[in-house]
């Protein structure tokens, strides 16, 4: 199975040469013969690589341990769960998931979405053959997930403890599932500079793989934050790491990418900025996981002793001098059907919704590369840490929360000061009120109180435009309020799919401060019997507790909980040791409520019985994951496909409507 896998990529790499070649001799000679030959070559290339992706589970699952992949990711105790998960823990077998996400985008793609596309056809094709042979010549010649060791070793060296976790059969494929994924609206804007084909219809034809890779990064994201939330016992969910800010940058730029396009849709302006944007998009994708593989930035995710860094870096620079090439030949096609009328306008609000994105993302992308900026400037690596970040996030944070609010208040063209007034009026009235009670019960920090008022205003003005929109139905169809409710938003899911994840921005926002600004945190030594005192909390340490299963062995450390005098339930916070492993694995208590966490780590423990303690009150944080669920609901409503034979929409007063991506 493992050579079979081997020759499969052979395989794969000779249909994806075929692929770019048949695209490019199709588009340059008007062959349709050719370019349909292309579009079956990567349809087959789907198959070759799923066929290969099998061949690598199968080696997994049998533990196979003459393949050096197995035996380095793997061992005999390991349970099936994670043996499987371990298809993408590692540098090839990742590069190898990859591969197989984009080969099947770009099938589908390729057999799907290219009506209407004419002369762009041909092109499209060439650049998802081009995407595709990088990854595929990679895994073939310099990664290779089958290569054999030179003799069978008697067992593996196990996955590693940080990664025996049920978060990793789920955020590393969602991960590199968005990045694969971004791939196919690039290749399609190369595809329309290519063939002059310069209208939106490349952009209709890839809105949902957009979508669907922006779904699959935040899901990942999401899951990720809360991976390192219960797992790595530091009492965090995001530590500014290198790798960390690789999977945000995409995300900002394709944030931004998702809103900029309506404005080209509805009014033929921004068409260089959104070619400009899903190409950083793409660029930054493959940069996460360049930096991964390089080895120039540490970080608890890289792979160690990586050689793929150049290779990565060459890519990346040959997409970018291609495609910025093709966007300075083609500026003259792209100017703007219309411009921008007033400041006082939507089209105004999305594009300042953009700079801020691409700005923060840019911050973030200093920061990160600092490190290599100041050992090329001072000879000597200085990096820069969260303190960093927080201070620049913050304000951007706050600029973003307050454009997603006042969005909907403003008309297209130009607003007139007359109706942003009576729309802002009562949203900003609530916002005001809501504010005076937060502070009453406490919150004092400015910019705390900023970005929590911020949140408040976005909430009430999204939960507006659904009530406007549910009255505007009822007195229409005499409907019932949920049915109502239920039927607008399966009529236009694409506005109210996206006034959701706003929503669920919001919410997540307000888990973000209260868990950032208003965290406790106590260390503390107890012997059997002893206590601690965190916020309201009190923690009482009742003993260790010794543990042996096939693959590890335990200390957890019992705990009582009370709050205020009244208990509260039992927490066993532990410590894992792995027979291959010398460095231990934490395993966090948390009791989770809508309103704190409390989250205790054992750090240490000692021989006398006594344990070393951190126990911490994180507020809100519940609502991190609640308006992260939000965000992901919302965006399943937009993707969801609209009725073909809709009953008129419901009208609703222009001021207050504003499209959601």
């Amino acid at each position: 199975m493992p050579d079979l896998g081997f020759y499969l990529l052979l395989i794969g790499f000779l249909l994806t040469v075929h692929a770019l070649a048949a695209g490019l001799l199709g588009g340059w000679r008007r062959r349709p013969e050719l370019v349909a030959s292309g579009k079956r070559a990567l349809v087959a290339l789907a198959g070759v690589l799923a066929l290969s992706s099998a061949a690598l589970v199968s080696a997994l699952v049998t533990h196979d341990f003459s393949v050096a992949y197995v035996a380095r990711h793997t061992d005999s105790h390991l349970p099936i769960f994670y043996t499987v998960s371990a298809f993408w823990a590692g540098q090839e077998g990742s590069l190898l998931f990859w591969a197989l996400v984009l080969a099947v985008g770009s099938a589908f793609a390729v057999r799907f979405n290219l009506r209407g596309l004419g002369p762009a056809t041909p092109y499209v094709v060439a650049s998802l053959g081009g995407v595709n042979l990088f990854f595929v010549a990679v895994l073939a010649f310099s990664a290779n997930p089958f290569e054999r060791l030179p003799a069978t070793v008697p067992d593996g060296a196990g996955l590693n403890p940080l990664l025996r976790n049920p978060g990793m059969v789920f955020h590393p494929p969602l991960l590199l599932a968005g990045y694969a994924t971004f791939a196919i609206p690039f290749a399609f804007a190369m595809g329309a500079m290519a063939s002059r084909r310069l209208d939106t219809a490349w952009i209709r034809a890839t809105r949902r793989w957009t979508l669907l890779a922006w779904f699959s990064l935040t899901a990942g994201i999401l899951l990720g934050a809360e991976w390192a939330y219960k797992v790595l016992g530091w009492g965090g969910y995001w530590a500014w790491d290198p790798v960390e800010n690789a999977s945000l940058l995409p995300w900002l730029t394709g944030t931004a990418y998702l809103h900029s396009v309506m404005i080209q849709e509805k009014k033929g302006m921004l068409k260089i900025w959104n070619l400009v944007l899903i190409t950083l998009t793409f660029e930054l994708a493959v940069f996460g996981t360049f930096l991964t593989r390089s080895g120039i930035l540490g970080s608890v995710h890289s792979f160690s002793g990586s050689s793929l860094g150049p290779m990565f870096f060459a890519f990346l620079a040959a997409t970018g001098v291609l495609s910025f090439g093709l966007l300075w030949r083609r500026r003259e096609l792209l100017r703007s059907e219309n411009r921008l009328e007033a400041v006082l306008s939507r089209e105004s609000s999305f594009l300042f919704n953009n700079l801020v994105l691409v700005a923060l993302a840019f911050a973030v992308l200093t920061g990160t590369m600092f490190p290599l900026i100041s050992e090329y400037v001072t000879g000597e690596k200085i990096s820069v840490g969260p303190p960093y970040y927080n201070k620049v996030a913050a304000p951007f944070g706050l600029a973003l929360l307050a454009l997603t609010g006042i969005c909907p208040l403003i008309s297209w063209r130009k607003a007139t000061w007359r109706n942003f007034r009576n729309n802002f009026l009562w949203p900003l009235a609530a916002t005001v009120a809501g504010t005076g009670l937060l502070y009453a019960a406490g919150v004092g920090r400015p910019l705390a109180l900023g970005l929590l008022a911020a949140c408040l205003f976005v909430l009430i003005v999204t939960g507006l435009e659904f009530v406007r929109g549910a009255r505007a139905r009822r007195r229409m169809t005499g409907e019932a309020a949920r049915t109502a409710l239920r039927k607008l938003i399966a009529k236009n899911p694409r506005r109210y799919g996206g006034f959701i994840v706003h929503a669920g921005t919001a919410v997540l926002f307000v888990g973000i401060v209260g868990s950032s600004f208003y965290q406790t945190a106590v260390d503390a030594t107890l012997a059997p019997g002893e206590s601690l005192q965190a916020g309201d909390y009190t923690v009482v340490f009742r003993g260790l507790e010794p543990a042996r299963d096939p693959s590890r062995e335990s200390v957890y450390a019992k705990l009582e909980l009370l709050h205020e005098g009244a208990f509260r339930g039992t927490l066993r916070p532990a410590r894992h040791y792995y027979p291959n492993s010398d460095q231990p694995a934490t395993s966090v208590a948390i009791r989770t409520s809508p309103v704190e966490d409390v989250y205790v780590i054992l750090q240490r423990w000692e021989r006398n019985g006594a344990a070393r303690l951190r126990v911490m009150v994180n507020p809100l944080t519940f609502w991190i994951w609640a308006g992260g669920g939000l965000m992901l609901l919302g965006t399943a409503i937009v993707l969801w496909p609209e009725p073909k034979h809709a009953v008129a929409a419901v009208r609703v007063p222009k001021e207050v409507v504003c499209d959601a991506a």
